[in-house]
């Protein structure tokens, strides 16, 4: 069905996109009356909200900025008249769930809030005229959708979120909405998929498409020259001495497919592809045949008053900020990131660990501090596990489908730090992974980020994973301040790894501490810059003394915000740049370590 297209917009001669960013109208239904009222006909009392952005940080109050529960958006657009085909809504992402009206009627429903919503508005839609899209958004968690919290009720009746996860719960329309015009038999998807034969290369491609009229499909390089074309739906493009993409490194052709025939085609798409491979071999991550060793960053869409929402101009600043700490990965945690970001990384020629929201899976509001101090809340064991099992396994498949094309994306995670020391845990994700390795036509790696409490002893799901992710604080929530006995706390743990004998590369995705950027202290004290070089260089040490680690991504990219609570200063402190991207002293520390590590090819 062409509503269920994730394809980013385009303008060509088949195809018309126009952005409705800019101010909606936005109203609070703290009592869930609007659907009942008739507010997808025009809101009662609105006031202006800026689109893509979160709500939260606008507000002056603590009970706007927190607020939970159910809220409205509304814009007017005009369709004209000419417009033939399929009239289509795209939402970059509304978060959590949505419905989406236009004119007053009801278009689609989403649950999931950090993948697209595609609302056909072909037979609601006026041409020529004047329309009204409103939608009803809700920001509520619970443990049977993604990410997992749950939500409080005061005595007011004014709801709380309480997530399961330390980050804050901004939502909204946190990215771009598109107006979109194309075909009634159109282009619905493509798959691309690489094998290296010696210089040259074979590009496999599918197209997915409404109808049955004939496909061409050519790619195009830097250039704009031609270098391969096939006809058919399914096909292979031999590309003689082919340019890869490689990692820091990245070259990118222009895959143009084609429906139709003759001068005027039904419809056409381009983008832009990357011709690279992906493998786990032993103990190595290999791109295009060649080792890398991963070093960057586990990040978070967040920013002073945008929240979640999509900047180029951000976005621009932190892969500055990447490249000149000579990282070359980032992780989407912890969930999957605006379509921008990947463009960016293909140019740019970064690595992604694309990671679906399935984050909170353990029944605590302070996981940070429980997730290492071998609590277990029979989060796996409850009525709820069918529903969330449905939602996760349905929003890696949209993730999927959205990102299987980019070149930067090389593996997948499928999970951020859940309980997973339970025959009920294991069953659950068994099925979660079977279900990704049927999705993707790269049939890249598969894996997921597991917290001290999945221990090599206790964990029943590391043997999912092609490689595997710890996340580990040994100096901070363990031994803070110690760091000689943390020290031998994790050289302890890391030897009992080496003993299983896994032949699996092991990348380390989170690892930090919170640090202040105005606190010096001699000699140091958590929380200083000082504790957070020895903590770095403790780190260090031991992941140089284990030949199957294969990466660092330290936590976190940059400072960001969370719930409230004692163990948060407003925020989650633990970037290596503060949360307007400016160096904290380690950083440099990075800079110095990571530059002196081999991009790609080579050994570390």
């Amino acid at each position: 069905m062409l509503n269920h297209s994730l394809l980013y917009p385009v303008n060509n001669r088949c195809r018309t996109a126009r952005t409705l960013d800019g101010l909606w109208k936005f109203q609070f239904d703290p009592t869930g009356c609007g659907a009942a009222q008739g507010w997808q006909k025009g809101l009662p009392d609105p006031i202006s909200m800026p689109v893509p952005a979160s709500f939260s940080d606008f507000f002056t109050t603590r009970a706007e900025r927190d607020y939970c529960g159910d809220f409205w958006y509304e814009t007017e657009f005009f369709v004209p008249a000419d417009w033939q085909g399929r009239v289509l809504l795209r939402f970059g992402s509304i978060t959590h769930r949505a419905v989406v009206y236009c004119n007053g009627v009801e278009i689609t429903r989403h649950e999931g809030g950090f993948l697209p919503v595609v609302a056909d508005l072909t037979g609601a839609a006026v041409r020529g005229g004047v329309n009204r899209v409103s939608v009803q958004a809700n920001n509520e968690l619970s443990e049977s959708s993604l990410p997992c919290g749950a939500v409080k009720t005061l005595p007011n009746g004014t709801k709380l979120a309480k997530p399961y996860f330390d980050f804050y719960n901004y939502s909204g329309i946190q990215r771009s909405v598109w107006l979109v015009n194309c075909p009634a038999q159109a282009i619905e998807d493509y798959s691309v998929d690489y094998t290296l034969e010696g210089a040259d290369a074979l590009v496999h491609y599918t197209v997915r498409r409404g109808g049955d009229l004939p496909v061409r499909v050519r790619l195009l390089d830097a250039e704009g020259r031609e270098v391969a074309a096939a006809e058919g739906a399914e096909g292979t493009l031999r590309v003689a001495d082919a340019r890869l993409w490689q990692v820091r490194n990245a070259y990118l052709y222009t895959l143009a497919i084609t429906l139709g025939s003759g001068e005027s085609p039904a419809d056409e798409y381009t983008a832009r592809v990357g011709i690279r491979t992906v493998e786990v071999r032993g103990t190595k991550i290999l791109i295009n045949g060649a080792p890398v060793y991963l070093r960057g960053f586990g990040k978070h869409e967040d920013f002073d008053v945008l929240g979640r929402g999509f900047s180029w101009a951000v976005a621009k600043r932190d892969f500055e900020c990447m490249k000149w700490t000579g990282a070359n990965c980032f992780r989407t945690s912890h969930y999957p990131y605006a379509e921008e970001w990947y463009q960016m990384a293909d140019e740019e020629g970064f690595l992604i660990i694309d990671e679906v929201p399935a984050v909170g899976m353990m029944r605590s509001t302070h996981n940070f501090a429980d997730a290492g101090m071998g609590k277990y809340t029979y989060f796996f064991e409850t009525p709820t596990v069918p529903a969330l099992l449905a939602n996760h396994i349905a929003q890696v498949e949209e993730m999927i489908a959205r990102d299987k094309n980019h070149p930067s994306v090389f593996a997948w995670s499928l999970f951020n730090e859940p309980e997973t020391t339970s025959e009920y845990a294991q069953k659950y994700f068994t099925a979660v992974f079977e279900a990704a390795r049927a999705l993707d036509p790269q049939h890249r790696p598969m894996t997921g980020a597991l917290e001290k409490n999945s221990a090599p002893n206790k964990c029943r799901c590391y043997q999912l994973c092609d490689f595997i992710c710890l996340n580990r604080y040994y100096g901070w929530y363990i031994s803070g301040a110690e760091l000689e006995e943390a020290e031998a706390k994790f050289r302890a743990e890391m030897d009992q790894w080496a003993a299983k004998n896994l032949n699996v590369p092991f990348v380390f995705t989170e690892f930090g501490t919170d640090t202040l950027p105005t606190e010096h202290k001699l000699p140091s004290v958590m929380w200083s810059q000082e504790y957070q070089d020895e903590y770095m260089a403790m780190n260090f040490k031991v992941f140089d003394s284990y030949d199957f680690v294969q990466g660092e991504l330290v936590w976190n990219f940059a400072d960001f915000q969370t719930s409230e609570g004692i163990m948060r200063v407003n925020g989650n402190k633990k970037g290596i740049f503060t949360r307007q991207r400016q160096p904290k002293d380690v950083a440099f520390t990075f800079k110095r370590r990571w530059e002196a590590l081999p991009l790609a090819g080579e050994e570390k």
